[in-house]
């Protein structure tokens, strides 16, 4: 439950979709018609957006440096599944990188993972570390070494577990 500003680009549709689970509450607002429609999820659709979530949210706890939470289908092997278009400006010759089609959340997903990696963000998209939260965040430390989505709350909470447990 961060209170950090959103990640830029396409990676703030990622960091959301990974924070519609409250991990510590369980509570899921892609079990709502409003949670799902916000990223044009159809109902049919809700066991193929969880497990897209799921395997995300593997790959920002590895940015991080953890294993991932539970067994998960390799994220690169689902965003394999979605199709990407190149298309070039005939004026100025720049290119980009979109969904072939633009309202599967897959191809929307891919997208967005595509750009930050030219950008060079892909990898500050991280999970926090506190097995009760896991919560999605963009890390603008400069060194790139943030552990938690709050040091208010899951660092503060971290500290003082080892701080008790250094305690005589």
């Amino acid at each position: 439950m961060s209170e950090r500003s959103p990640a830029p680009g396409g990676l703030a549709l990622v960091e959301s979709l990974v924070n519609t689970l409250d991990v510590e509450t369980g509570t899921d607002s892609l079990e709502t018609a409003d949670g799902r429609a916000r990223f044009g999820i159809p109902e049919e659709e809700l066991p193929q957006a969880r497990e897209l979530r799921e395997s995300l949210r593997a790959a920002l706890l590895a940015h991080a440096g953890h294993p991932p939470h539970r067994a998960v289908t390799p994220l690169g092997e689902l965003l394999a599944r979605a199709p990407l278009l190149v298309s070039v400006d005939e004026r100025d010759g720049s290119a980009t990188l979109a969904p072939a089609e633009a309202g599967p959340l897959l191809s929307r997903v891919a997208a967005a993972v595509a750009e930050a990696l030219v950008a060079g963000t892909w990898s500050r998209l991280k999970a926090c570390e506190a097995v009760t939260c896991h919560w999605a965040y963009y890390d603008r430390s400069p060194a790139g070494r943030g552990r938690w989505c709050s040091m208010q709350v899951c660092g503060a909470r971290a500290k003082m577990r080892r701080y008790r447990a250094k305690a005589p």
